[in-house]
């Protein structure tokens, strides 16, 4: 009995081993305190990420930018085309040559990361979203986001859309300074849109004490990521988070990292500042879950391959050990009861028949929840 307590012990020992993994899978992240710059916190954030919909703040950069010059106006109203019609959620819902305003549009990304409304914008602003997007590069550029390139409005996947926590950081703090009179917008809880209260989803906006909003995304590749605002005791933070595993991960690495720089905005000086950090090369972005099952990592992201290694060398098992424990293993004849339930507990249960109907519905929640598992959320 003791050489089965051994073996079970080496067995627990790899299944602890694997669960830590999920446990600790990889994110980014970055706390600036916005009255200076200094970063107070930071882990890869020089890391290229898949931004989703982070992309929108650019995006709404451009609006504001936009509206300061006078070239648009809050009330303008803009028509819906065909290609904004068609965009996946999360979106308003607009129709082909459907109307809305600008700032109904600002409100309906901030509040609901509608796709629809940020190509409207896109195409009022740019002609073609396409055209857009290399302008949202441009400026990113012009702004110190050198590890920044955008493809789309709207942070829908693509493989060429990058961004790191950093540029993203740099990114809410230029909008917070040199848009004041549209940083109120960020604030936003709901809006009302033809008679409809639209609630709006960013839980740190809605539950973070001092909380100034900011921007959330979701992808398959990206990971759940948040951008926050915050102000407590008359200072102000800005916080990048990318590559939540849920959507909830998101929200309290946020809130603790919120937490942290807060209390230590009190002590000596950052050494760093965002404006010096060294933007080389980025890297390659991590595909950072499998939507197949939105709770797990995917190990496609190189650096994630390369942590487990290194944790499965470290804590590795010797297959010589396990095989001579399963060996030495051996039923004795004197107690043949526990050899027959050693043999049966071996031997895989046999599945039990089940209906067609059973196996038809099972498809089809199967099907429903890959849908809705690959449609980019904010």
């Amino acid at each position: 009995m003791t050489k089965v307590k051994l073996a079970l012990l080496i067995l627990n020992a790899v299944w602890l081993l694997t669960v830590s993994e999920v446990s600790y899978a990889r994110h980014a992240a970055i706390i600036i305190d916005a009255d200076n710059g200094n970063v107070l916190h930071e882990v890869e954030a020089t890391q290229s990420w898949y931004p989703a919909s982070l992309t929108k703040l650019m995006t709404l950069y451009m609006t504001f930018d936009a509206l300061k010059a006078g070239q648009i106006h809050l009330y303008d109203s803009m028509t819906a085309s065909s290609h904004a019609s068609q965009q996946p959620n999360s979106k308003l819902g607009l129709r082909r040559g459907e109307h809305i305003t600008v700032e109904d549009a600002i409100l309906a990304i901030i509040t609901r990361s509608a796709n629809d409304a940020s190509v409207v914008l896109a195409e009022h602003l740019g002609d073609t979203e396409q055209n857009f997007a290399a302008n949202m590069t441009s400026k990113a550029h012009s702004l110190s986001m050198y590890n920044s390139h955008f493809m789309n409005a709207t942070g829908l996947p693509n493989n060429w859309q990058v961004s790191t926590p950093r540029d993203m950081a740099v990114l809410a703090w230029k909008a917070q300074r040199n848009f004041p009179e549209y940083y109120h917008y960020f604030a936003a809880h709901s809006f009302n849109f033809k008679g409809t209260e639209l609630r709006g989803i960013n839980k740190f906006t809605a539950n973070y004490p001092g909380a100034e909003g900011m921007k959330t995304g979701f992808t398959c590749g990206s990971g759940f990521n948040l951008i926050g605002a915050a102000h407590q005791n008359g200072k102000h933070l800005i916080g990048v988070v990318m590559g939540g595993i849920t959507s909830k991960e998101r929200y309290q690495l946020m809130m603790q990292k919120m937490d942290t720089g807060f209390a230590s905005l009190n002590s000596a000086g950052s050494a760093k500042n965002i404006n010096t950090m060294a933007t080389g090369s980025a890297g390659s972005p991590p595909y950072q879950l499998d939507c197949g099952n939105r709770g797990a990592t995917r190990s496609v992201a190189s650096s994630n391959r390369s942590y487990r290694k290194v944790n499965r060398t470290a804590y590795k098992v010797p297959s010589k050990t396990i095989s001579r424990v399963k060996t030495s293993i051996k039923p004795v004849n004197k107690n043949k009861a526990l050899a027959k339930s050693i043999a049966q507990a071996k031997s895989p249960a046999k599945p039990v028949a089940k209906s067609k109907n059973f196996h038809k519905a099972k498809a089809g929640v199967k099907a429903k929840v890959a849908h809705k598992a690959a449609v980019p959320l904010g």
